[in-house]
């Protein structure tokens, strides 16, 4: 039912308040020196259900240990209020721990500039960053207009110039990229010089070796072709009773055995 009285609409922002969930403040892991918090919400001055917000963070900040000298930043959100960003900033670079922005998924707007303004940026395998030019909405007049519009442009100088002490390029290179809202892969991030490092990939694991019992008679056969003895049974596994419709195969170590003996006896000289 839509609010239709004052009473309503006090009822329904009360009850909004309680029932919608609350981003939770961000939990911090303390290891050894290291202390380590996500951003995974928007940045929006409310803070609580709206996302994280400068006071926020600066609470987390403050109730650090004092022997904790490292804080690493995991990343991924849509960025948001450019104000609470810049304070973000200015809090993290206040705080006397080297700060080590890892961006996990995406770091856009706002929290693009907080990834850049860390000592240290890192991008994960398959994240992004985009940069863009600040905006808002405003409703007046010709002035009011034109009057934000100077307040847009200020901001942006202000995002353009965290971008340009990070990345090295020229202002004004940087001020394009802004103006086209450009997204960068975590390779291209860290090319632009907007991030130091991409973190490296899992390579995906070897297969393992599957042998069969005709590769061991191949091997068993060479191994007399050489003149050297084939181990006993007793001295090695036998192949597994190949099962109906299953390919026969054999313990890896197995055959490696008779190729260490295959190699030893093609490099010893016979006489």
């Amino acid at each position: 039912m839509m609010p239709k009285t004052a009473a309503d609409v006090r009822a329904f922002i009360q009850n909004r308040a309680v029932d919608r969930p609350k981003a939770e403040a961000p939990a911090v892991v303390i290891d050894g020196a290291k202390a380590t918090l996500r951003m995974f919400d928007p940045i929006d001055s409310w803070g609580e259900w709206w996302g994280m917000s400068a006071k926020e963070f600066a609470s987390t900040l403050d109730a650090l240990p004092a022997h904790v000298n490292t804080i690493e930043l995991l990343i991924n959100s849509p960025g948001g209020d450019a104000f609470d960003g810049i304070a973000i900033v200015n809090v993290m670079r206040a705080h006397p721990a080297r700060t080590v922005a890892v961006v996990q998924g995406i770091a856009a707007s706002a929290a693009s500039f907080i990834a850049c303004a860390a000592d240290e940026t890192i991008m994960s395998p398959n994240s992004v960053l985009m940069i863009h030019n600040a905006w808002g909405v405003v409703v007046g007049n010709t002035d009011d207009m034109l009057a934000y519009a100077e307040i847009l442009e200020k901001v942006d100088t202000q995002q353009q110039a965290i971008y340009t002490a990070k990345s090295g390029k020229p202002a004004e290179e940087v001020r394009d990229m802004m103006r086209a809202e450009t997204w960068l892969s975590a390779e291209e991030a860290a090319e632009m010089g907007f991030a130091d490092s991409v973190i490296a990939a899992e390579p995906d694991p070897a297969p393992t070796a599957r042998w069969s019992s005709a590769d061991l008679k191949a091997l068993a056969a060479l191994l007399a072709e050489q003149g050297s003895p084939i181990p006993s049974a007793g001295e090695r596994e036998e192949p597994p009773t190949q099962a109906a419709g299953e390919p026969s195969t054999v313990d890896p170590e197995q055959a490696s055995r008779l190729l260490a003996t295959l190699t030893l006896t093609k490099e010893t000289p016979h006489e």
